[in-house]
This record gives C-alpha cells, sequence and structure tokens, in this order.
C-alpha cells in the first residue's frame, strides 16, 4: 500500500521485545510536525497515569516536514515525560542528526520499553540493531561517543549520535542527552529518561536518501531564504562572537545573575565576556547540518587541572547559557575556568543550566548554614572551580543523600533541607536573564520553562524605566497585564511554527508565517500551509493539555522570594505587578489548553 501524503512514517521501536514496525501515521496537516508530532504521539501511544520513569513510556526523536528542505531546518524535538517533574516536556537540539533521520526515512523515531542490559540502539532505512554496550556502564559521554562511531562507519558522513554519560545512568532528573559532542537535549531529564530504559546511546545512520521536490518554485524560494540568511547581517551574531555578546550587554543592564542571583551586574565581566572567550579561547565555528550561520563556538582548553598532562588540550562548545550558569552565577571570573569545568559537565552528561544553578543554590545554604560540609562534602565557594568540579562528579554520581537529593532538582532539596526563599527556580532552574517580572513569570509557568518559550526577557528590555520610587497603578498594572500576557501567548504560538518546522529559533527573522507557508507550498505540503494557522492553534491546546494531563498545576506554581529583591537598571521589581501578571498567565494557559481542534481535512 503507497504511503499516504498525509501521514507522518514513525518508526516504533521496543526495546523490551527487540521489536520494530513503521507506523503510518495519519494526520499531518493538523500536528504537522516535530513538536506537534511529538505530543500527537505521546497522545496515541503514552501513558498518563504511569510515571515519567516507567520505561513503557515512549521517547519521541521527531524532525519536521521541511527538514532537510531548507537552511536552519536543522533541528529535533525530543519529547518525553519529564523525570523532573512529571509532565510532558520537549528538549531540542541540532548537529546532525536530524538529516539523518531525514536520510533514513522517517519523521520521528519513538522509543518505548527497556532494554535487558545497557545498549545501544542502531537505526538506519534498512536496519535495526539494539547492541549490548555493558561495557560502558560509568562512562562519560566522549568515550562513549567514541564506541559508539565504530557502528556504521560506511555511513559515518550522515550518521549522528546521541549518548549520555553516568548522570543519565544514575537518574539524575536534569541529566542530558549530547548530540554529536557540541549539541544537547538539555533541559529536563532525557538523558535521565534514556538511562531508565537501559539505553546509552542511538546512532542513527542516515544511510539513504530524499527525493528534491520537482518545479522552479522550490530552488528560487531555497535561494531566497539562503541569500537573507548569509547576504544580511540577520544572523551576524550568532555566527561573530555568538550569544556570548549577551554578557556584558546584559550585565551593563543590571540583568546578569551572579552568585545565585545576589546581584544583577559585576564589574569583573570582563574575564568572562564573549569578547574575553574570542580573543582567548576560541579555536574554530562550527555548525549543525544544514545551517550556513556557524553559531557553534569552540573553545580550546588546555588541561589545566592535569599537571602529568602538560600538552593535552580539548576542545568544548560554549555560548551565553552555559558562561551565565557555570560562569556568573557560580561566581567565576576568569574564562579558562568556566571552560573547564564546562568539559567536566559535559563528559557527565548535565544539563549545564541546572548544573550551574542549582550548585549555586548549595553554596549560598552553606554560606547561610542551611547545610553543612557534612552535606556537600567540599568546601564549596563562589570563584572555587576546584570545589565545584569535584562537586559535579558528586552530583552526577550521587555521592551521598545530600547530592541525590540535588540530583532530583533545585525544588527536592529545598523541600528537604529548606532555603527555597533563595532558590533561583523558575519551573526548573532559572536562565540566565534577570531581566524583569514578564521573564521570571514567563519561564515559571511556561510550558518548557525556559527562556526559549516565548521572548519574555525581550518583552521586559522594551518596557522603559520608570521614575526611581515609583511604581504602578492598579490601572496601569491591569492594561500592562493584558499586554504582556497576550505578547507570551502569541509569541508562543509563533515559536511553535518554528518548532514544529522544526527549525532553528535564531531563524525566527528568515521564516514568518507566510514564509513558512510558502515553503511548505513548494515542496508539495499544500494541505499543511493551508490549514496551518489553525493547526498551531490546535497544537498549542494539545501540548498544554498534555502538560496538565501529566500533572502540570499552574495556579501552584510560584516564584520564589529571591526574584522580588533584585534591581535591575529599570529599578525594583514591580511585585504586585509580578503577582497579577503570573494569576493572568495561569488564566490564559487554561484558555489555550480549551482552545477548539481544526476540523480534519
Amino acid at each position: 500500500m503507497p504511503a499516504s501524503p498525509t501521514a507522518s512514517r514513525v518508526l516504533h521501536v521496543d526495546l523490551a521485545t527487540g521489536a520494530s514496525r513503521v507506523i503510518q501515521f495519519e494526520g499531518r496537516p493538523l500536528h504537522l510536525g516535530g513538536s506537534g508530532l511529538a505530543a500527537a504521539l505521546y497522545e496515541a501511544y503514552g501513558l498518563p497515569g504511569a510515571p515519567a520513569e516507567d520505561p513503557r513510556q515512549p521517547l519521541v526523536f521527531a524532525i519536521g516536514p521541511l527538514t532537510g528542505y531548507y537552511p536552519l531546518m536543522s533541528k529535533v524535538v525530543c519529547g518525553f515525560r519529564s523525570p523532573y517533574n512529571g509532565q510532558w516536556a520537549e528538549s531540542h537540539a541540532g548537529g546532525r542528526l536530524a538529516l539523518a533521520l531525514r536520510f533514513a526515512g522517517y519523521d520521528a523515531l519513538m522509543i518505548t520499553g527497556a532494554a535487558r542490559t545497557l545498549s545501544c540502539l542502531v537505526v538506519g532505512s534498512r536496519r535495526l540493531e539494539v547492541h549490548d554496550v555493558h561495557y560502558l556502564r560509568g562512562q562519560d559521554v566522549f568515550v562513549t561517543g567514541k564506541y559508539l562511531r565504530r557502528f556504521g562507519k560506511d555511513s559515518s558522513g550522515h550518521r549522528s549520535t546521541v549518548r549520555i554519560g553516568p548522570a543519565g545512568e544514575k537518574g539524575v532528573a536534569f541529566a542530558c542527552a549530547n548530540v554529536d559532542s557540541f549539541r544537547h537535549f538539555g533541559r529536563l531529564g532525557a538523558g535521565a529518561v534514556m538511562g531508565a530504559k537501559n539505553l546509552k546511546g542511538i546512532v542513527v545512520l542516515g544511510d539513504g536518501g530524499a527525493a528534491l521536490p520537482e518545479g522552479k518554485d522550490y530552488p528560487k524560494l531555497f535561494r531566497d531564504i539562503y541569500g537573507a540568511v548569509t547576504g544580511t547581517d540577520m544572523m551576524q551574531k550568532y555566527h561573530d562572537l555568538g550569544t556570548a555578546e549577551n554578557l556584558s550587554v546584559l550585565n551593563e543592564l543590571k540583568a546578569l545573575p551572579w552568585r545565585n542571583l545576589q546581584a544583577t551586574t559585576d564589574p569583573a565581566i570582563d574575564g568572562i565576556s564573549g569578547e574575553r572567550f574570542a580573543e582567548q579561547l576560541l579555536l574554530r565555528q562550527t555548525a549543525c547540518a544544514g545551517c550556513p550561520v556557524g553559531c557553534i563556538h569552540i573553545g580550546l582548553l588546555r588541561q589545566q587541572f592535569a599537571r602529568d598532562h602538560e600538552f593535552l588540550y580539548k576542545q568544548v562548545s560554549y555560548d551565553y547559557e552555559p558562561i551565565f550558569a557555570q560562569g556568573s552565577m557560580l561566581g567565576l571570573t576568569n574564562a579558562s575556568d568556566v571552560l573547564a569545568l564546562l568539559d567536566d559537565t559535559e563528559k557527565l552528561g548535565l544539563d549545564c543550566m541546572s548544573a550551574g544553578v542549582a550548585p549555586a543554590w548549595a553554596t549560598e545554604a552553606l554560606e547561610r548554614g542551611v547545610i553543612t560540609e557534612a552535606e556537600t562534602l567540599v568546601p564549596l565557594a563562589f570563584g572555587n572551580v576546584a570545589a565545584y568540579m569535584t562537586g559535579l562528579h558528586h552530583l552526577a554520581n550521587g555521592a551521598n543523600e545530600f547530592w541525590r537529593t540535588l540530583g532530583r532538582g533545585t525544588p527536592s532539596a529545598t523541600d528537604a533541607y529548606g532555603g527555597r526563599e533563595f532558590s533561583c527556580v523558575l519551573g526548573q532552574e532559572m536562565a540566565g536573564y534577570a531581566t524583569g517580572e514578564v521573564f521570571f513569570v514567563a519561564q515559571a509557568l511556561g510550558f518548557r520553562h525556559s527562556h526559549l518559550d516565548s521572548g519574555g526577557y525581550s518583552f521586559d528590555q522594551s518596557v522603559p524605566p520608570r521614575e526611581p520610587g515609583t511604581f504602578r497603578t492598579p490601572e496601569e498594572i491591569t492594561a500592562d497585564v493584558d499586554k504582556a500576557v497576550a505578547f507570551l501567548a502569541d509569541d508562543e504560538q509563533k515559536r511553535i511554527a518554528i518548532n514544529c518546522m522544526v527549525a532553528c529559533l535564531f531563524s525566527r527573522k528568515a521564516y514568518s508565517m507566510p514564509r513558512l507557508q510558502e515553503a511548505l507550498t513548494a515542496i508539495g505540503c499544500r494541505a499543511e500551509a493551508d490549514g496551518m494557522p489553525g493547526a498551531l492553534r490546535a497544537v498549542q491546546a494539545a501540548r498544554w493539555r498534555l502538560k496538565l494531563q501529566t500533572g502540570y498545576r499552574p495556579e501552584e506554581v510560584t516564584i520564589p522570594k529571591r526574584f522580588t529583591e533584585i534591581v535591575t537598571w529599570k529599578g525594583p521589581i514591580d511585585t504586585a505587578y509580578m503577582e497579577a501578571l503570573r494569576l493572568a498567565y495561569v488564566d490564559a494557559i487554561r484558555r489555550m489548553a480549551d482552545a477548539p481542534a481544526p476540523a480534519a481535512g
């Protein structure tokens, strides 16, 4: 039977039995792909009543209809029940994985069950193998990568590897999955989900092909988009200094978290600025497959902590979020120290943001006497890189009860030990934007609890500062809340469009809604193009419904006291405005989840 033109081709692998099947999953005009496809697959095959750690829960890697056809259509959506909060979650990553899945002939890979031994799954267009890799137990991400690359050497140019480190095996709730060395499914615990499935790694061979669309419309549109992203300054920031450029900017705005958000600016920024990294440590730049921009900045790290390896050096990727989390948040002011800490974080398989923000809380808790060195096992102190390197190993390996508790997330640690008031948690450990009320509410309540759910940080920066010592009147609060909530809901939907295709979010200016519809039409996906506005509303609703069905209670989300104590370039936080915004966004989430689905066909 020929494949349906509106069906997604999904490879389902059950690790418990070793069986596999290809599913023609109907409804692409309704779910589009990527984020929408992952949610639709969980609705069809997930177990809402079972815990996130249940190996039977699906782990989904989904691409979009435009993957491989246009520039920067280079991402993969990983959908899973999060061990961090038990809820439906997403994480996005680049590398070669998106094109490998396209060339293998699949719109999604869905994995259920747990293997009997620690295993590696190898997938190709005509190949599926599960290999026993028990000898890799406890090995770091880079050693694991060297072994996994032995599988499918004949497809090395198109092959992609996804693997976990010790943190994923140990079930750390913010363990990440490393993709092709320099990209990650970072937030909310995809690595721990792989660990629960006894899955040390996945190799996607990309050993097939994909035919290009016929006609003149596609090549002309491709050239137009390529010209826009390479021939203008649209992507210049990402290629030049990269997002590390933001460090000096946010520090100047008093919006960069320092030392567990005890400050929002520091004159020592020069030691870890994007300019400092570029001048002293930048080795090369690279790109995800299918991207002409080259935003991945690779730093050269000389092995300063291993005196017996005088000439050893390493390549470590960096950008804004890792430098904030494992630099300013920990009081580190030397770029080489930050790169060294990031290298250990990579090897252990930890999400770099949570693995910086959680130890920052622990450091302040130790300073305040909330915990003692009997718990931390090491004298954590802001600026002490050696102590943090040891602490990361304790965290990834669950060295004692304290580190195992912190490995379930900072909220678990504050429940057990106290200190919630100075925890920097907005749904999960915060991203590095202390820009004000809208961002704090947006990350705390947002679908992925991510700075990428919406541009809350940019909204904060667009609002002019008030006169010193003045706050909004009740009427001003109502008007400003309405504007902010409308912005967050609309911006989220625009980002969902990108995440269904699945493009890099850096390409938002290149891919407006009309341009995405034009791109779909040019490759023959007219039904998807015509129905896109309604489909996006439906995907937005479906994602929120899944999150609510899997335990999310937005009414119960609160923002720790620390976020009310800071001062930005606009002055103190307007707590009355922030609380009104929180309540209004809760209502908006409920409304978005109740949006009706568009009619099929």
